[in-house]
């Protein structure tokens, strides 16, 4: 199950990291105790718009580019939470193809190479 609050502590871990911050510093500039910001990095505590906005204030990023990355870590987890449960259900049967090794082609280098085929025939693992 993927938690909103887990995420988005996340991004404001991340966001205060990238900073080169303590959780003392913003906590004191988003006048939020110490341990509180903690819990909601570590996902453990809900955060309130009002004590978002106050984070976000002390880290001077926009809410809405808070939430965008928000979002796009939810795109992800669900979209790798998705391929998980899939691959539990049943893996579908796929024809084997044999392994292609592309030493030169014409003088394009070999990561310009398209090998074009059935998409659920292929596996492209990058070596």
């Amino acid at each position: 199950m993927i938690l909103l609050r887990r995420l988005l502590g996340d991004v404001l871990r991340r966001q205060r990291q990238r900073q080169g911050r303590t959780l003392r510093e913003v906590s004191s500039s988003a006048r939020v105790s110490l341990g509180y910001l903690s819990e909601v990095e570590r996902g453990q505590k809900e955060a309130s718009s009002e004590l978002l906005s106050a984070i976000c204030d002390a880290l001077d990023v926009r809410m809405s580019e808070l939430m965008r990355e928000v979002s796009d870590e939810l795109s992800l987890a669900e979209l790798a939470e998705s391929a998980a449960a899939s691959e539990q259900v049943s893996a579908p049967v796929r024809p084997m193809l044999n392994s292609v090794s592309v030493t030169s082609v014409a003088g394009v280098s070999p990561e310009r190479v398209t090998i074009k085929a059935p998409a659920e025939a292929v596996d492209v693992v990058a070596a």
